[in-house]
């Protein structure tokens, strides 16, 4: 059974709405009644990349009156492979202002509000005020588990999905559904009750996603946003949709209300619970036996202070070894001169090892220094002491030592 409509409808349409929306009119559940929900309705976009794109674009096209957008970043040319709301001229511009210009574009009557910051446990509430619905497409953990628990407190109806090389999830939580329709009051918790251990899941960052996967799964998210709108056909509301791009499949996961999942009574940022690991392996070394590795209770280094090191290095100074703990395919596209792969996943393995001198210092790197800190761990597990690793990883290194190697 259909869930009641979440919004109520707007005034008649003028006769350029029927006919921009006509084929709107001629589907069944949604008619000029539903076109015009559509049209009284505010909705929240979190996150104005890959997922929120296509999200985006639909929604403004199928006629939402407001539509939100919430992110803090620019946009990279890296992005615009899947991040389809952004054109080649948007890069280093801020995503929300690009998205909010392609929505005008797509339909300009469409109120577009925009929230370029970040959201944290300070201001999310205030930005989910007056919403009927948030639809998250954001790709940090931190950020999910607070919109959710946003959600959860306000009792908003959330459009949640995911995505990652060739697979993504789609899902609806609501902590407080209309009674009486046979939908479970699942929220993000339910299902993740827990955010994933630092480096335990890859970003699209490191492992990669095509592009085309993106516009899937947040077309399927601009749909359940619809059907909540409006009133019609079933929504992902104690199920969650699972689609794997390589085999052409779409399965779904029953889901219900787990009793010890945790109850939120307040909003919190989990950057502390999601961010990099600790590396602080051992006691620090006593005052005057610092050497080149620094103290063992000091675990990194910065991209100034590498590049003098890899200076020394060029010189005879030093023997110091750079090791690039990131994937091969990462390393072929951009890699600061002079450093070996090998990758994270083969030292879990222990594959490589024995290419190791445990006598030569040794500093690694990864993209933005979480892979690098995992690797580190192993390699001190093993034995190995004279090791540190590259804060920041290599963006970092581009920013403050070679601007002229690419970003991806």
């Amino acid at each position: 059974m259909p869930l009641p409509p979440l919004v109520e409808p707007a005034g008649p349409l003028t006769a350029a709405e029927r006919t921009r929306y006509s084929r709107h009119l001629l589907v069944p559940g949604i008619g000029e009644l539903g076109q015009r929900r559509l049209r009284n309705a505010r909705v929240l976009v979190v996150g104005a990349g890959g997922l929120g794109s296509p999200v985006l674009l639909y929604l403004a096209a199928a006629g939402v009156g407001t539509l939100g957008i919430a992110d803090d970043d620019v946009v990279d040319e890296s992005n615009l492979q899947r991040q389809v709301v952004h054109a080649s001229d948007a890069v280093g511009r801020a995503k929300v202002d690009s998205a909010a210009d392609a929505v005008r574009r797509t339909d300009p009557s469409v109120t577009v509000v925009t929230h370029h910051l970040r959201l944290d446990a300070s201001n999310a509430l205030q930005v989910l005020d007056g919403y009927d619905l948030v639809v998250d497409g954001t790709d940090t953990f931190a950020t999910r588990y607070l919109v959710a628990d946003a959600c959860t407190l306000t009792g908003t109806p959330l459009v949640w999905g995911s995505v990652l090389r060739f697979d993504g999830q789609v899902a609806v939580f609501w902590s407080d559904p209309p009674a009486g329709h046979g939908y479970p009051a699942v929220t993000y918790r339910d299902v993740f009750a827990h955010p994933p251990a630092p480096g335990e899941v890859p970003s699209c960052a490191e492992a990669g996603v095509l592009g085309a996967v993106c516009g899937a799964v947040g077309s399927a998210m601009a749909v359940e946003a619809l059907k909540l709108i409006v009133g019609f056909g079933d929504p992902l509301l104690g199920r969650v949709a699972t689609y794997d791009a390589l085999r052409a499949r779409w399965r779904e996961v029953p889901v219900r209300p787990d009793p010890h999942a945790h109850r939120v009574t307040a909003l919190s940022d989990l950057d502390a619970t999601c961010a990099v690991p600790p590396t602080d392996l051992g006691a620090p070394t006593p005052p005057g036996e610092a050497s080149e590795r620094g103290t063992v209770g000091s675990r990194t280094l910065t991209a100034p202070e590498l590049a003098a090191l890899l200076a020394a290095r060029a010189r005879g100074e030093s023997d110091l070894e750079l090791l690039d703990v990131r994937e091969a395919a990462e390393h072929e596209l951009v890699s600061i001169p002079g450093a070996r792969l090998l990758p994270l996943s083969a030292l879990r393995t222990g594959g490589g090892l024995t290419s190791l001198d445990p006598s030569r210092p040794l500093v690694l790197h990864c993209k933005g220094g979480q892979r690098s800190a995992q690797a580190l761990q192993v390699l001190h597990q093993h034995g190995f002491t004279d090791v540190r690793h590259l804060q920041g990883g290599i963006l970092a290194w581009i920013d403050q030592v070679d601007p002229s190697l690419p970003r991806y």
